[in-house]
């Protein structure tokens, strides 16, 4: 398939990377535009623009930052809607608000470019790995149509319901997981502070109850005190807030994600804000 794949971060150059490996041809453009070289090594063609991008692209993936990110990259003067054809398939990869999903898929739909949004979870690791848990909103016959695409990123791929439950999933995914990484790292600080083998412990604990992601992948950082960028504290921050800006329009308290909000305005006061998330 033509693929226009536009935000080359650390999550996006490795997707984009697995779909040239999978066989399709791929077009990248990222705002700084070095970023583009890696994919562009790899194969794929630059684009001056996202709607350089879209031209002639059968479906459109972005993967950047924030919701006035996408914005901008769907429907800004040089953006996807400008470019694609009628029938094109924007995939919206970032991690962004539900509300603002729907309002782009309702632009994009004027011209007849369908939309579905799949935020991913699975870190660095599992957009290098192609194994990214993917979660889609839209029409089933579009996320058949984009299959192939999402099983050459992912291992898991599941269709949760129409336009922006994607993006729901994902506030739900990031709220559980702002709660596991906080007692992994509280867990793993109490056993270091009282000089246990902490390699040993977390074996113990990682066939029970306290057995999850976080402390299978991010343990061994903490003990060894090396934390490689995966992600970074301002977007992990920036994904917490949109899960609190959700809860609130739906009247749900979330104590624990509005703790983890307000250690995290700390960190990024404090100079964080670009370290990895787990360092902190």
């Amino acid at each position: 398939m033509n693929i226009a794949f536009i935000g080359m971060g650390t999550m996006g150059a490795a997707m984009a990377v697995n779909l040239l490996k999978a066989g399709h041809a791929v077009t990248v453009h990222n705002r700084t535009r070095e970023r583009e070289e890696p994919a562009a090594k790899a194969g794929a063609r630059r684009a001056a623009s996202p709607k350089e991008a879209a031209t002639a692209a059968q479906i459109v993936i972005t993967c950047v930052s924030d919701t006035p990110d996408v914005e901008a990259v769907v429907l800004g003067a040089e953006g996807v809607i400008h470019g694609a054809s009628a029938g094109a398939i924007v995939v919206d990869m970032s991690t962004i608000s539900p509300s603002a999903t729907r309002r782009m898929a309702a632009e994009l739909g004027k011209k007849s470019i369908r939309m579905l949004d799949a935020p991913v979870s699975g870190g660095s690791e599992g957009a290098r790995l192609g194994t990214l848990s993917i979660m889609v909103g839209g029409e089933a016959a579009d996320v058949e149509q984009v299959m192939p695409a999402f099983l050459a990123m992912g291992k898991t791929i599941t269709h949760v319901g129409p336009v922006g439950s994607g993006q729901m999933a994902k506030a739900i995914n990031q709220v559980i997981i702002c709660g596991t990484y906080m007692a992994v790292a509280e867990g793993m600080t109490l056993g270091l502070k009282a000089g246990l083998n902490m390699e040993k412990v977390v074996a113990a604990l990682a066939g029970g109850a306290a057995g999850s992601w976080g402390l299978n992948n991010r343990s061994g950082n903490m003990i060894k005190n090396s934390y490689p960028l995966g992600f970074r504290v301002r977007l992990h921050r920036k994904d917490v807030i949109i899960a609190l800006e959700v809860a609130r329009e739906l009247g749900v308290c979330l104590p624990v994600a509005a703790l983890v909000e307000q250690i995290e305005n700390g960190l990024i006061a404090q100079g964080y804000g670009d370290e990895d998330v787990n360092r902190k």
